[in-house]
């Protein structure tokens, strides 16, 4: 339902119909290890989608590999190249598969009533329709069975595999996501990395 066209979104309303809705409707968040959304966005959208494939992935080829020609296809995006676009790209205009929840979301600016996170999902979505009083026939969907999410495993394989000068350039992008919503920054050192 994310991806339709006819959802309305609180930019798209008048000053007075938002600050009513922000006054008297039950608002939530749902939020994800910050590095662990990245590494779910870069394989989700580089490795299966065509349209972020031709528009962000040939551009980051374009930008950050050397001899890329002037038009790749983008399907081949490494991971250090999409952090490399991270790094330059201002957060604000990030895409909102990688954009900071702070900036997304603006925690500070709306008052919410329940902040779920990725970790408890399931739990956290039955609380959230309890509390709004949905019908009981309302459930959160299952998972699908072919889904397979970015595992503490595989973020750590990926993050061991990136040059730690560039982690350094990304962390502060979102080090307001991780101290907001209490998540530990990563451990790549040296010996974390070679277990």
């Amino acid at each position: 339902m994310d991806h339709r066209s006819d959802l309305v979104f609180l930019a798209d309303l008048r000053p007075d119909e938002i600050r009513y809705r922000l006054q008297h409707y039950f608002k939530f968040l749902f939020v994800r290890d910050p590095l662990e959304r990245l590494l779910s966005a870069y394989r989700n959208k580089f490795g299966e989608i065509r349209e972020y494939q031709q528009r962000y992935g040939a551009e980051i080829v374009r930008r950050y590999r050397a001899g890329a020609g002037p038009s790749p296809a983008g399907d081949d995006v490494t991971f250090p190249e999409f952090l490399r676009y991270l790094v330059d790209e201002d957060p604000e205009r990030m895409n909102e598969h990688w954009m900071p929840v702070y900036h997304l979301c603006q925690p500070c600016a709306v008052r919410y009533d329940f902040v779920g996170s990725y970790e408890r999902l399931e739990a956290d979505a039955n609380q959230v329709l309890e509390w709004v009083r949905a019908p009981p026939h309302v459930r959160f969907p299952a998972r699908q069975a072919w889904y397979r999410p970015a595992s503490p495993e595989s973020l750590h394989y990926h993050l061991c595999s990136a040059p730690r000068a560039l982690l350094q350039d990304v962390l502060p992008k979102y080090i307001l996501d991780f101290s907001l919503f209490a998540y530990p920054l990563p451990n790549v050192t040296r010996e974390s990395c070679h277990k």
